[in-house]
């Protein structure tokens, strides 16, 4: 099933990693933008809504579980699904990520990019 006009805001500093996510889910029909730092993308979230965003945690100029609280806080943003994809899998940041009101948290290491757009679409879908 091919998504349309959905469109995925990609908060990662990894240009190499940002080319293949976006890549992966633009073949599967999303719309996506790549902010490479924690400020970038919570501007850009103001700028355009996404529907989702993927939230990297280690970013330069804004961490994301600061990006997540301020997203949380915004009226206009609250109800956006954010997914965390990052390396930390200490059971804290999980936890911590959840409590913010992330909609789920991905391990890069545990999932491929097409694990990663499957994860996406339940999310969307639920």
């Amino acid at each position: 099933m091919v998504e349309q006009n959905i469109y995925i805001l990609l908060v990662e500093d990894d240009s190499f990693l940002a080319n293949i996510y976006k890549t992966k889910f633009e073949m599967e029909g999303f719309s996506v933008n790549v902010a490479e730092n924690g400020e970038l993308g919570l501007k850009e979230a103001k700028k355009k809504k996404p529907d989702l965003i993927l939230l990297d945690i280690l970013l330069p100029k804004m961490d994301g579980f600061t990006v997540l609280q301020h997203l949380k806080a915004d009226s206009a943003l609250k109800d956006v699904p954010v997914v965390l994809l990052t390396n930390l899998g200490q059971k804290d940041d999980v936890e911590k990520g959840l409590k913010l009101g992330a909609a789920d948290y991905l391990i890069k290491a545990h999932f491929k990019p097409s694990e990663t757009v499957d994860k996406v679409k339940k999310v969307l879908h639920s």
